[in-house]
């Protein structure tokens, strides 16, 4: 389909933004064939008008589904562009916390700035022997791939690091570099791969610095080559180093620093050896003072400096090379405070006696005026003559600080060719894997000559990886047979050619160079006129003469000119230099040899190949007549040269890319700066293979996933038998463009968005049937609801119905009874309340009328009075608002008048000239004296009115004034009258004040006596209700009392019963504990046997044979050859007397010294063996002391087993020493004496073993003598009950005998089954405990059972006694005191007496061991031949005789017991024998054989036959250890040959079962105890190398049918995947299945029944096989991000049913398998349940108590949507779970132990089969033996 069809409404796409360079938006409408702008709504909630380009007509990135968000590789998504790789990247690394991500053929790596919990070993064994696309991504896939591939297809490996400087590139090959030496082990005991990464601390500490980008950046770029020999292990590495950054010796920006060794000694500057370098602090030396930052937060340059001197160590860097490394770095630092003072312009001096100077000197071995006189002069040589020239102060500088680059780098390249001979191996090399650790593209605001020979590197690199990637796209299609057509890549040669080619940038700049005047200048001007407007990659900036412009593969790069021809040089005066090699500092001289001098032993490879030469090279020598100036070769020349070599190299090998990302420039932890991340993913090639895949087939699916994915798109008819042809029909009909895909081999082949179209169909589908559901299953619900809603509403209505009648009838019969008593109460309320009312309203009436008329009165007197004020004040206001406004009006009109007179005036002056003004003007006066006239008259007419009426007024006025004077006098009458009543009212009140004072005293009175009554009254109903309380409170104390009695007696008993099962729980742990440690040592036992015998047969084989070729085994085999060691140091100490055991019959003296120390040591020992034996009677004497404290047994007991446990691990740590100081011994002599005396093969170097291995096993033994004593007085000290006379003398014995053999016999076989021995008896001790403990545990339940009673009668003692008077109660309680007493006292007597009766018999006992002892020490081995111990790894025990009655045996010949082990042992099929004999018929011919060797009395017979058949089953195991019946049949008849050894021993405890004839069969002469302790440890060895077998054939399945195969078909759709192909979940042939697991299991359980294996035992393994199904399942599941799915989910729990189910079927429920899975079981229900509110947190944390809070939030980040109506974790929900989940006290590792063992037990089953029925089948070929 066209791709414009997709840009429909609600469809996202990409539009770029400024700020977040991309910005996702969704479509409001459709888009249609040209329309210029595209309505968007962006996610914050605004619409936007996005315009198209008129001219291109681009539409903007569509954005990929949200189920194809987070994938593993960026190849996986459907759209590939920018923006898509921008936010998977970013939510990958932000969300889920993944810093890894593909990109193709490309490892993406962002720096999270945090330190991460992915880099264990646990982490390197997952991905060890993983294909590269089944795991998540990471550095450790990457490596894996290599080493594969180099094991594979022979061919050598690279590793490309490359990134900006703070972007983890030197982590990133740190971890590449541990992970092969983890993998891969060394070949040699000088354990290479320790040196490899030991090489790491010195370089970082010479080249790496602090940046304002990375506080430990390198500043160089390296190649290590790690070289492997045929076996594929680490045998060396070589390293080369590119451009050191020298300016940074003598120059630092702000907040940067030096390199880090100059802090370093800054720092220990105090150190004794150090004083001598005259050091301080850093701010005292200019030349790290600089930056102003001289520490970095968090680091520790004291101890760093001590890491740095223990890696030179470990590289062979002698201490005084050491002193002599820091000697040149002091004087460097004081080199660069060496001041000097301007003479003039031309010339300086510096100060006499300098004292930084004179120290330099005094470090530097050189003369003081001679290096002081030349660094402020040169010398000037021409054809004729030789000047010496003074020079300027700034020269001098420049000088003193070339010469400290000039040091510092020829130093850094001693130190480079010291490490890489300490590297160096004499072993041919076979292949290597090269890591390259280089500069990413760098551009900054100033770039000078560094940045351009780093982007020149580059730009080399990027060439090369596009045409790796160009040819990986061209070999896929070829080989899906696809029509190739060819890609258009941005190739880089142009600027290649720009750069190196003749007449380029470097040629020019080299010819510059020889120019005896050439400057910046010119040669920028060169620059200009060869290429300026010729190279369209070359331009030049508009405003400036100095600077040039490349357009480079990542961004056009602006440098600067000036500084270029200087670094090119290199110049240092050669005056300078000869002062230098002059030194009489040996070392100082060896930094300035020639090259032919100074090659390291490991410039060359075995291989031949020429190595790249080291940034900067040494000048080569030329012919004599010469001079080393005019042949150095620039530094440009010599870069050009090392990257052409770097280039053969990297072409010669695989390589593999990892690309590192800076996220942010601030350091912050998981902060994603986007325009940040963008330009670094330009500059480093990611886009450009987004890109060459986009212009592709970028999507990839195989027929069958394909059809997985999208069978809901096909109809039944589509569906035919052949997958390919159905896929192609579907496609024909779902693209019509047949350009958008094509058909290949195995592969569909999608061109960009195509997979995203099928997915939107797909999804649409699926949308549309999910609807259909709903709506089907909505309705039937909701139909279902209405009718039980009906049927409900009706019975409802009914019943209401009913209820509602009978409740209206019951209303209406009350409403008539009401209207009746209201009728009557109505009207008689009515009657009273209007009588009231009319009485009241007449009594109103007459009130309120008198009051309305005297208001009346008093409102008619206030208006008349009113009216007269208001008369008058009108009057008064009206004549003054008028006086008022007269006057202002007459102020007015005299200024209006005046104005306009003056006009007038001005008017009439000018007018009065005229005589007709004169005539005018007499005219106007005339009428103005008429008008005046007039008013006169007119004012007269007023005047004469207004005297009339202030005539009128004045009478008024008299006759009002009158009236007042008589008012007046009438008032003043009423006046007097009034003050007369006042005095009598006075005199009424006082005397009505009296009175009511009288009345107060006397209701006070009253009161009074009302108060003391009610007080009285209070005061006795208080007594009585106190005392009733009291009464009550003593009750209450009483059921108190006795409810507390009761309570503590129950509280007692229950912490006595929590610490029985407490003490139980921790003894049986203990228990396990013990058991797991010494079968893993019976394991490493076993292992050394093993290598011992391989290494015999290499030594018989090396003489004729050369070694083989070998070949990396599969999966996590390949991991380590160690992988089941639990002790390295045993292996190494067993391993020593293994390769000395030619005897020798010459001596030759061994080293005094050491053969002393070995001598004090043994006395030592021997000292603390009587120690021991001294404790041991000291122990017996306390004892007599113990009497009443047979409860603290328990405790005391615990702490002396650990102070016991304490010394014996210090004895261990000693005699490790011990075996350290006999291998550097071994060492020592192997490298000082002369090669033919010491060789190994040499008479006296086997002497010599000889003896230093006696000393050894001397050592071993007294070791082992303290060990016995000391389990003898553990077991003597906590006995409680003695054993049998008869098995504790014959134990003793057999002990003491075997310690005395030991002695004499120092052998390994010696020496380790006295160590088997010790642990038997600890477990024979730890049984003795449990019995003790369970004793103890009876004795306190009956103690507790006592106290109980105890308790009662004290309850009805307490009872008795309450109700007796005081007196009586005391006398009573005294008596039971008394009683107590006396039976406690009884009881400590008995205790007393039973304890001397212990105390004798075990003195008795000593001194028997002790006699024994003596007599063993005086007397010797003579029954045994020093041939038969060797021969015999099982060594000879003393059987004590016995007198009993025999039947039931099998008679041979002596000389016929090889062959009876040939035929029974080494030729037996187990096949043959399972199926037509009975099960364990082995065990019962060689038990048989062993009685009548019993009934013959004939001890040396019995130890042969047990000896042989124990090595023969060995041999067998050894020889067929990898076939699963053989070990399983050997395992149940080494079980039953066990149990048969204890079921006839005669011992009580086996005979409980037996018939009285089998108990007639029991061994009569001997006791095989020790044996059936050997035969013990033998079939632990069996179980697991058993364990391992079945782990090694399950391996393969179980990722494969747990996890990658749909059991259920159809529930999870398999995603889009990228170049990284995972392994198909689909069931293809020769995929493992559930069913392939299922039937393994039965395979394996049908074979161990046949065997006849004991139940529980297969209940053991079968445990162990369910274990490690769950921990690799698991495991798996927390590195795969693809399996973390709700879907998955439900397969694993689907899968782990059917374990279940299996397990009922086998009636193994109670084996305790299905516990080992519980961790899976609720990873698989966290992948199911929901993930969105805070109760689902609390849930999630309450389920999931098997998994640790790690393994919680893995999964819960991991956790990947499969289809869209999935939805992903939020992280706040995370950090909920984190929050919850931080005081769990958990392991903080990952991922699970996948090898750990169970510790397996063998409990006693005895066979009911009679030993006289049993027949010999003539098939085993046994003709020679007679039934007896």
């Amino acid at each position: 389909m066209a791709a414009s069809e997709l840009y429909t409404k609600f469809a996202r796409v990409w539009i770029p933004d400024p700020e977040e360079v991309w910005k996702s938006a969704e479509l409001l409408k459709d888009y249609k064939p040209g329309d210029k702008v595209l309505l968007l709504h962006l996610e914050e909630g605004k619409d936007l008008e996005y315009r198209l380009d008129p001219k291109t007509k681009e539409l903007p990135h569509l954005r990929n589904p949200d189920i194809l968000v987070g994938e593993n590789d960026l190849t996986a998504l459907s759209y590939l562009h920018e923006p898509a790789v921008l936010h998977n990247l970013r939510v990958r690394f932000i969300d889920s916390k993944l810093i890894y991500t593909y990109c193709g053929i490309v490892l993406v790596a962002i720096n999270p700035y945090e330190q991460l919990p992915i880099y264990g070993e646990d982490i390197i064994n997952a991905y060890s022997g993983q294909n590269m696309g089944d795991m998540d991504p990471h550095i450790f896939a990457v490596a894996e791939e290599a080493y594969k591939q180099m094991a594979r297809d022979e061919r050598n490996q690279s590793i490309i690091v490359s990134g900006e400087s703070g972007a983890g590139k030197t982590v990133s090959a740190k971890y590449a570099m541990r992970y092969f030496a983890t993998v891969s082990g060394s070949a040699s005991e000088a354990n290479v791969e320790e040196k490899v990464l030991a090489s790491n601390p010195i370089m970082e500490s010479i080249g790496n610095a602090k940046t304002t980008r990375n506080d430990n950046s390198s500043r160089f770029g390296k190649y290590i080559e790690i070289g492997f020999d045929k076996r594929y292990r680490i045998i060396g590495a070589n390293m080369r180093t590119y451009l050191l950054e020298k300016s940074r010796v003598v120059f630092q920006a702000e907040e940067e620093r030096n390199y880090h060794i100059f802090y370093q000694l800054c720092a220990s500057a105090k150190l004794p050896e150090f004083k001598m370098l005259r050091l301080g602090n850093a701010n005292n030396f200019h030349y790290t003072k600089q930056g102003g930052s001289p520490v970095i937060e968090g680091v520790d340059d004291a101890k760093e400096m001590a890491h740095t001197r223990q890696a030179c160590t470990l590289l062979g860097i002698s201490e005084s090379y050491q002193m002599g490394i820091f000697r040149i770095l002091a004087g460097i630092l004081h080199l660069g405070n060496v001041g000097f003072t301007s003479r003039d312009s031309d010339s300086c001096t510096i100060p006499p006696k300098h004292e930084p100077l004179s120290i330099f000197c005094d470090l530097m071995g050189v003369d003081y005026e001679e290096m002081c006189h030349w660094l402020c002069h040169r010398k000037l040589a021409t054809a004729t003559e030789t000047y010496i020239k003074p020079i300027s102060k700034l020269q001098a500088t420049n000088a003193r600080d070339a010469l400290a680059k000039h040091i510092y780098a020829k130093l850094f390249n001693w130190i480079v060719d010291h490490v890489n001979q300490a590297l160096h191996s004499a072993v041919k090399q076979h292949s290597f894997i090269g890591v390259l650790d280089i500069y990413g593209f760098e551009t900054f605001e100033i770039n000078s000559f560094e940045q351009f020979c780093i982007n020149y590197a580059n730009e080399k690199l990027q060439q090369q990886f596009n045409m790796h990637v160009f040819k990986l796209e061209q070999e896929e299609y070829m080989k899906e047979q696809i029509p190739w057509t060819l890609i258009d890549f941005y190739d880089n040669q142009p600027c290649i050619n720009l750069i190196e080619s003749k007449l380029g940038i470097l040629d020019l700049l080299d010819e510059e160079c020889k120019m005896p005047k050439g400057t910046d200048d010119t040669w920028a001007q060169k620059l200009y006129n060869t290429h300026l407007n010729k190279c369209a990659l070359f331009e030049k900036p508009r405003l400036s003469n100095k600077a040039f412009i490349i357009q480079h593969f990542a961004d056009k790069v602006e440098y600067q000119c000036e500084g270029f021809l200087e670094k090119n040089k290199d110049t240092v005066f050669e005056e300078q230099i000869k002062v230098l090699k002059s030194s009489k500092f040996k070392m100082l001289p060896e930094l300035f040899q020639d090259d032919e001098k100074a090659i390291s032993p490991t410039s060359a490879t075995s291989s031949g190949r020429t190595p790249l030469t080291r940034m900067p090279s040494k000048a080569t020598k030329g012919r004599p007549g010469q001079t080393a100036k005019e042949h150095k070769k620039t530094v440009g020349h010599q870069f050009r040269n090392s990257l052409h070599l770097l280039m053969e190299t990297l072409n010669a090998t695989t390589p593999h890319y990892v690309r590192c990302i800076k996220p942010n420039d601030f350091k912050f932890p998981f902060t994603f700066d986007e325009k940040r991340a963008v330009q670094q993913l330009r500059a480093c090639g990611v886009l450009e293979t987004i890109r060459i895949s986009a212009a592709g087939f970028p999507s990839r699916w195989t027929y069958q996933e394909f059809f997985s994915r999208y069978r809901v798109l096909m109809k039944q008819k589509d569906v035919l038998s052949d997958r390919k042809q159905t896929c192609k029909n579907v496609l024909e009909k779902l693209i019509l463009d047949k350009d958008k895909y094509q058909f290949g081999k195995t592969k569909i082949f999608f061109r960009a968005g195509q997979v995203a179209y099928l997915e939107k169909l797909r999804a649409d589908k699926l949308r549309a049937a999910c609807i259909r559901i709903q709506k089907t299953i909505r309705g039937w619900l909701l139909r279902k609801k209405y009718l039980r809603m009906r049927t409900a509403a009706i019975t409802v209505q009914r019943y209401v119905r009913g209820y509602q009648a009978r409740c209206y009838a019951k209303f209406l019969r009350r409403t008539q009874a009401a209207t009746v008593l209201q009728k009557y109460w109505r009207m008689f309320i009515v009657r009273r309340r209007y009588k009231v009312k009319r009485a009241a309203t007449v009594a109103l009436q007459s009130y309120l009328r008198g009051y309305l008329a005297r208001n009346r009165y008093h409102k008619i007197l206030r208006e008349h009075k009113a009216v007269i004020i208001q008369k008058w004040v009108r009057g008064w206001l009206a004549r003054t608002y008028y006086k008022r406004s007269m006057h202002a009006i007459i102020y007015l009109q005299c200024c209006f008048r005046r104005m306009m007179a003056k006009r007038e005036l001005k008017k009439l002056k000018i007018e009065a000239r005229s005589v007709e003004r004169y005539k005018k003007l007499h005219i106007g006066m005339e009428n103005k004296i008429m008008q005046l006239q007039r008013k006169v008259d007119e004012q007269n007419k007023d005047y004469k009115c207004l005297m009339e009426k202030l005539t009128n007024l004045e009478g008024v006025y008299n006759s009002e004034t009158e009236k007042l004077r008589n008012d007046l006098e009438r008032l003043q009458l009423s006046e007097e009258e009034a003050k007369i009543a006042t005095g009598r009212v006075f005199s009424l009140q006082e005397e009505i004040a009296k009175l009511r004072k009288d009345l107060e005293q006397t209701r006070s009175d009253k009161k009074s006596i009302e108060e003391r009554a009610d007080r009285y009254k209070q005061e006795t109903e208080q007594l009585v209700s106190n005392l009733k309380e009291e009464n009550t409170l003593l009750k209450q104390e009483k059921e108190a009392l006795n409810h507390l009695i009761v309570e503590q007696a129950k509280e007692m008993t229950e912490t006595m019963e929590k610490k029985l099962v407490e003490e139980t729980k921790q003894l049986e742990l203990d228990l396990n504990d013990e058991r797991l440690r010494y079968q893993n040592l019976l394991n490493e036992f076993s292992r050394l046997e093993e290598r011992y015998d391989d290494l015999k047969e290499e030594m018989t084989l090396m003489v004729n044979v050369p070694k083989p070729g070998h070949k990396r085994t599969d999966s996590t085999h390949s991991s380590n050859e160690s992988e089941y060691t639990f002790s390295s140091e045993i292996a190494e100490t067993e391993d020593i007397p293994l390769r000395t055991e030619e005897p020798s019959e010459k001596k030759v003296p061994l080293d005094m010294s050491l053969f002393l120390k070995l001598q004090k040591r043994v006395t030592e020992l021997e000292q603390e063996k009587q120690v021991m034996q001294d404790e041991l009677d000291r122990k017996e004497e306390q004892m007599l002391r113990s009497k009443a404290k047979e409860e603290e047994r328990p405790q005391i007991r615990g702490a002396e087993l650990e102070y016991e446990s304490l010394k014996r691990q210090e004895l261990e740590s000693e005699n490790k020493k011990l075996k350290n100081e006999l291998n550097e011994l071994r060492k020592a002599l192997s490298e000082k004496s002369a090669p033919e005396v010491t060789a190994p093969g040499a008479p006296a170097y086997c002497v010599l073993m000889e003896q230093l291995t006696s000393v050894s096993e001397e050592l071993d033994v007294r070791k082992e003598e303290v060990l016995i004593l000391r389990s003898q007085l553990v077991s003597q000290k906590e006995a409680i009950q003695p054993k049998d006379d008869k098995n504790t003398m014959t134990d003793s014995t057999i002990l003491l005998e075997d310690v005395q053999k030991m002695k004499d016999k120092g052998e390994i076989a010696q020496a380790y089954i006295g160590l088997k021995e010790t642990n038997r008896l600890l477990e024979s001790q730890l049984q003795s405990q449990k019995r003790s403990h369970e004793n103890e545990a009876e004795a306190l339940r009956g103690e507790i059972q006592s106290l109980k009673e105890e308790n009662n009668r004290q309850q009805q003692l307490l009872a008795q006694n309450l109700q007796l008077p005081p007196e009586a109660r005391i006398e009573a309680s005294l008596q039971h005191e008394i009683t107590r007493l006396t039976n406690e006292n009884l009881d400590l007597m008995e205790q007393l007496e039973k304890q001397d009766k212990t105390v004798r018999k075990l003195k008795k006992q000593l001194k028997v061991f002790a006699k024994k002892i003596g007599e063993l020490e005086v007397g010797q081995m003579e029954n045994i031949s020093p041939g038969q111990i060797i021969d015999e790894p099982i060594r000879p025990v003393n059987i004590p005789r016995k007198e009993k009655d025999f039947q039931g045996m099998l008679e041979y010949k002596k000389e016929d017991e090889q062959k009876l082990v040939k035929n029974l042992i080494l030729e037996l099929k187990p096949r043959g024998v399972a199926v037509n004999l009975i099960p364990g018929l082995p065990a019962y011919i060689l038990f048989m054989c062993v009685r009548h060797a019993d009934y013959l009395n004939d001890d040396q017979k019995v130890r042969s036959l047990l000896t042989s058949t124990i090595n023969s089953i060995k041999k067998v195991l050894k020889k067929r250890g990898d076939d699963f019946e053989t070990v399983s049949f050997w395992l149940s008849n080494t079980c039953r040959f066990l149990h048969c050894l204890k079921q006839y021993s005669g011992e009580e405890g086996f005979m409980k079962h037996n018939t009285s004839r089998q108990n007639e069969h029991c061994l009569t002469n001997f006791d095989l105890a020790e044996y059936r302790q050997v035969l013990s440890d033998l079939a632990i060895q069996i179980y697991q190398q058993l364990v391992r077998v079945l782990e090694n054939i399950l391996q393969p399945m179980i990722v494969s049918g747990m996890l990658e195969h749909e059991t259920i078909q159809g529930v999870s759709g398999v995603k889009p995947t990228g170049l990284r192909k995972r392994t198909s979940s689909i069931a293809d042939e020769g995929t493992y299945t559930l069913d392939s697991i299922l039937r393994q299991l039965n395979s394996f359980h049908s074979v161990m029944c046949q065997h006849g294996m004991d139940p529980e035992l297969i209940k053991q393994v079968v445990k162990q096989m369910f274990y490690i199904v769950g921990a690799i399942t698991l495991n798996n599941l927390l590195l795969r991000k693809d399996m973390c799915s709700w879907s998955k989910g439900m397969q694993i729990r689907y899968n782990v049913s059917q374990l279940e189910e299996w397990l009922r079927d086998k009636n193994l429920m109670n084996s305790g398998a299905k516990e080992t899975l519980e961790p899976l079981i609720q990873a698989a229900q966290l992948l199911q349940v929901k993930k969105k509110t805070d109760d689902d947190a609390e849930a999630i944390c309450s389920m999931c108590n098997a998994l640790t809070t790690a393994q919680i939030v893995k999964v819960l980040n991991l956790y990947t949507p499969v289809n869209e109506f999935e939805e992903r974790v939020s992280v706040s929900f995370i950090r909920t779970i984190q929050m919850r989940l931080r005081d769990r006290k958990d392991s903080p590792q990952l991922l699970m132990d996948a090898k750990h063992i169970f510790p397996v037990t063998f409990p006693f089953n005895p066979s009911s089969l009679a030993l006289e029925t049993i027949q010999i089948p003539a098939s085993l070929g046994l003709g020679f033996i007679s039934r007896v």
